[in-house]
């Protein structure tokens, strides 16, 4: 059995140090191998929240991450480094990769840099990442479990929500679903989500699941959902194609994340591509 731990929109500079333990508790009882941070690790790009938010990583001891920006890894205030160095910061703390792929044996994931230095909140995707993203998908492996990351989301469960979804997301999700994918996760709205796209997009050539994190560590939680992160649970490759989602949440009584919600996903066919 794999493991892949899901954390979004940390916010550095609003963590809250009683959820940042539980949550180091939380990679130490249960020892992912894979880390997938999707944006807003920071709450204003400030080189001393990038440097907590590595050194937090590094402390959870999982040897292999993928990490993408968020609008708020982009600076909003000095607006000579927002036009002409955004993510300088991120590099110098994260590497100098934007959309960084990570491929293992039973997993090829695949990182979407949708924050535009040109936008303070809002994403999106461009014809010419999409294609990145397709051409990627068809060099994964028949056994690998394939995962597209983005910060901002291509489903959204609520209607006040729209407005936050991805720019360009249909013709991403038509576009990846038939090259193979089997997830697309996100975050950015700090609600946590699971639904398979085929049942909300006509037309979808085969099953493409969302999955959405909450915020991980921040004080900046939303409609009374507590801090939350997401472990993907996954059979290795020569396995039956079986993956299992939990949602963990922070317990404020107990001091703990514990899961509150466990949903098995069914893969399409992995053969593809």
């Amino acid at each position: 059995m794999n493991t892949l731990l899901q954390i979004s929109d940390p916010h550095f500079g609003t963590a809250q140090p009683a959820v940042m333990q539980a949550l180091a508790q939380l990679a130490r009882a249960k020892r992912p191998d894979v880390l997938v941070l999707s944006g807003d690790i920071t709450q204003r790009a400030l080189a001393s929240q990038f440097a907590q938010a590595r050194a937090f990583c590094d402390s959870l001891a999982i040897a292999q991450w993928l990490v993408i920006p968020g609008n708020h890894d982009i600076p909003l205030f000095n607006l000579y480094q927002r036009l002409f160095t955004p993510y300088a910061r991120l590099r110098q703390a994260f590497g100098p990769v934007l959309e960084p792929v990570l491929s293992t044996p039973w997993l090829h994931v695949i990182g979407v840099k949708t924050t535009r230095r040109w936008r303070h909140k809002n994403g999106e995707v461009s014809g010419a990442q999409v294609e990145r993203v397709v051409a990627e998908l068809q060099r994964s492996e028949p056994g690998q479990l394939r995962i597209v990351v983005v910060h901002q989301p291509v489903h959204v469960m609520h209607a006040e929500d729209q407005h936050d979804r991805l720019r360009g997301w249909e013709p991403a999700v038509r576009a990846w679903s038939r090259a193979g994918a089997d997830i697309v996760m996100g975050g950015h709205i700090h609600l946590p989500s699971l639904c398979d796209l085929s049942t909300r997009l006509a037309g979808l050539e085969r099953r493409l699941w969302c999955v959405q994190a909450g915020t991980a560590l921040s004080s900046r939680v939303r409609a009374g959902i507590p801090n939350s992160v997401n472990l993907l649970h996954c059979h290795g490759p020569g396995e039956t194609p079986w993956c299992r989602l939990e949602r963990w949440d922070f317990q404020a009584a107990s001091g703990c994340f514990e899961c509150v919600e466990s949903s098995e996903l069914t893969l399409g066919n992995r053969g593809m591509g």
